[in-house]
This record gives structure tokens, sequence and C-alpha cells, in this order.
């Protein structure tokens, strides 16, 4: 028999009220106890929430009466999100819930995909949002693990294919509250370290290659897509604990960072792992280029750069030895602040599959600029390794691969500070 399980639903009870009380029925006919939150602040609520609007609002510091009387949407909307977020994470901290879903439009769909963003990683979330298939999507699942179901409708009234939907959804709550799996529940073996490793496109060979050597070690491998999402899932699991060493063998996202490309991870990422002190090496891997959708998307300063098609939705543009040295500097400086002795290799054959002798962006002079200022910004307070091959060449992987692993052992103590 399946225990029951403590499901949050959240949802504006003034509008969606009908809706609200739908989802909580499957999710009790299902033998789970369903938790009503309000994050309404206007109209009168259908019925009775188990936490009330106004609570939600006192989460946050806030008077639901002085917020209602204000008639400001932006402000109301921000400080139900900030309650709706104090709230759920109490009570997950707290082992009073087990599983979140919402529903919404625009508004609902911004507070409780807050709520849900503030939960960890392996707790299950789902929203069901008339937004699921715009693109503003991604602002509401950010680096977490939401689930996005679209509601086809409007969620006004009730329509076959609304109650299809919904009953979907709440069908998935269910399923992951009874699975139970959790990411606390396969960390933390020091027989079986987690290992972070950044890859991209123009750098699988080598991602496949670390991946394959550190799991025959006996390592737990956690592949990041370098898109600027994956960057900062990564830094934000480091943060919390949930990784224990990072091979970060493609720091692309950097580059677009400094030029305005679409996948920035922001100016904190390549600084977690230094800040925790934990093991980390570190490649200038795709760093030779900067990433843009369709050529239509590239910015008119740009427009005389060397560009490749990499796919029909995205464009690629190769970095020049003046953004190289920046982007060097940038590296060499936050590693050279880490707690722990950083490892950066060095290929000297190129940073990606273009940057190859004979590849469109194979320019040594720029990656050269790279190397040069890394290491002048690093001085003496990390190791570099240089290797004279390119980062997908086999020996690349083996040296970074080895040398985090001896990273990993007890009697390494290679600290700064």
């Amino acid at each position: 028999m399946i225990k029951q399980k403590q499901i949050a639903v959240l949802c504006t009870l003034d509008t969606k009220s009908e809706h609200g009380a739908f989802v909580a029925r499957i999710i009790e006919g299902r033998g789970h106890a369903a938790m009503l939150i309000d994050i309404g602040v206007l109209g009168e609520p259908g019925f009775a929430a188990t936490i009330t609007r106004r609570e939600i609002a006192g989460a946050a510091g806030a008077d639901l009466d002085a917020l209602a009387a204000a008639k400001d949407r932006g402000a109301a909307l921000k400080v139900m999100a900030a309650g709706a977020v104090a709230t759920v994470t109490r009570l997950q901290r707290d082992g009073l819930l087990d599983g979140i879903i919402g529903l919404g439009g625009g508004s609902g769909t911004a507070v409780a995909s807050a709520a849900m963003r503030a939960l960890p990683v392996g707790f299950p979330k789902v929203m069901i949002s008339t937004m699921a298939s715009t693109g503003k999507a991604a602002s509401y699942v950010g680096t977490r693990d939401v689930v996005m179901v679209n509601t086809i409708t409007d969620i006004i009234g009730m329509n076959p294919i609304l109650r299809s939907v919904m009953a979907n959804g709440a069908a998935a709550i269910c399923g992951m509250v009874e699975v139970g799996w959790r990411i606390e529940s396969v960390r933390n073996d020091p027989q079986r370290p987690t290992v972070a490793i950044t890859a991209f496109g123009t750098t699988t060979p080598a991602a496949m290659r670390c991946h394959e050597l550190l799991t025959k070690a006996g390592c737990e491998t956690l592949i990041f897509h370098a898109n600027g999402t994956g960057g900062r899932a990564m830094e934000e699991l480091v943060e919390q604990g949930a990784i224990d060493a990072v091979l970060d063998l493609t720091t692309t996202e950097l580059a677009d960072e400094l030029c305005g490309g679409f996948l920035s991870a922001g100016p904190l990422r390549l600084q977690a792992a230094g800040i925790r002190g934990i093991p980390q090496v570190v490649l200038p891997g795709a760093l030779d280029m900067v990433n843009f959708t369709t050529p239509d998307t590239v910015p008119s300063r740009y427009q005389n750069r060397l560009l490749h098609a990499h796919s029909p939705n995205t464009t690629l543009m190769r970095t020049t030895a003046e953004e190289n040295a920046v982007l060097g500097r940038w590296v060499g400086g936050k590693l050279a602040r880490a707690k722990r002795r950083a490892v950066l290799i060095l290929p000297l054959g190129g940073f990606s599959i273009y940057d190859r002798a004979g590849g469109i962006f194979y320019a040594p002079g720029s990656d050269q600029a790279f190397m040069e200022e890394a290491a002048r910004s690093l001085g003496d307070r990390g190791e570099i390794i240089r290797i004279d091959a390119n980062i997908n060449d086999a020996v690349c992987a083996e040296i970074a691969a080895v040398r985090l692993l001896d990273m990993l052992q007890p009697q390494d103590v290679s600290f700064v500070h």
C-alpha cells in the first residue's frame, strides 16, 4: 500500500477555485492529501484554502488588505511570490511536503513557479499553465526540474480538453511522489563521488571520454549542457553541496557573457567550486565561439566577423584575440581566488572541433592570447598543464580525468588558503 503523501496545490482561488478543486479531488482519489494554497489577492476565494492568501502575504511580511487596496498588480505578484517561496520551503524543510503542483495563467504561473524554483532538484514539481508553450516558459522553469503542462485552452470555465490536461497533471504529481526518488538518495557516498562535467556539441567527444573514464573509476557523473541554463544549474548544485568535484571542460558560456551571446550563464559562472574549495579541473572548451540563433539574431556590430552555421538555429561567431585575452583574465582570475588550487589545462591544438588544424575556427593566435592571459592571471596560485593536442583528442580527456581523480584522493590537500 502506498503511504499517503502531502501535495501542495497552488492557484488563485478567486478565479481558479473550480480547477483547484478538480485537481485536489484527483490527488485525494489517489490516497494523498491535497494542501490547497491560495495565491490570489483581489477577488473572493471560491472556498476555504488550507493555507490562505492572508497567510501567504504575511509570510512575505505584508498585509493582504493593504496589498489589495494598492491595486498594484506587479507589487502584489512580487509579494505573493515571496510568500509562496517562504511557505513551501518551510514546509519542505520541516518534512511536511512531498510534492507541489500549480495551475494558472501568466500571474498564477509567475507566483507558483517561483515557489517551485526555490525547492531542491529532485523534489516533484508540476506546473499546469497557459504559458507552457510560450517563449517565456524557460523563465518559469529556470534551473529547476519543473514539468510544464500546456493547458491548450485558457483556464476559464471547464471543458473536456482542460479536464483531461488537469487530470494528467494531477496524475503526474501523484506518480512522482509515489516513486519518491530524491537527489539526496543517490549521493553522499564517499566511495562514489559525484563529478560534474560541462559539455557542448563542439566538445562532445571530450565529454564522452571523460564520462567514460570517471565512471569506470567509480564516480557518479553529471553532464551539464553549457547552454546558459546548464552552467547556472551546475553552479547552484555546487553551492548546495550536491557535487563533490568539477571537470569544467566547456567554459563557452563565458564567451557569451562577454560578447552578448544567447547562452550566457551570467557573471558568477566558474566561481562556486572555488568558493566551496572542491577539486576542479578547468579547460577552455568552446571559448573559440559565441552563440547566436538564426543569422538575423547576430548583432549588426558583428556582421563582418567570421560566422558559421552550426545548425539552422545556431550561428557561431569566432572569438578574436582581444576577446580571448579578456576571457583568459576572467578564467585565470577566478581560479586564482579559489580556496583550493585548481588545475587549468590548456590544449595547444585548439578549443573545439572547429578549432583544430584545417578547421573553420582554427586561429592559434587567438587561442594563444587566452592562454597567455590565463596563465598570467593565475600565476602560481594554481596548476597549469599544457597539452600538445586538441581538446577533443583522447589524450586531453585522459589527462583531465586522471588529474581530477588524483585530486579526489584523501591525501590531496592542495589548498591555497
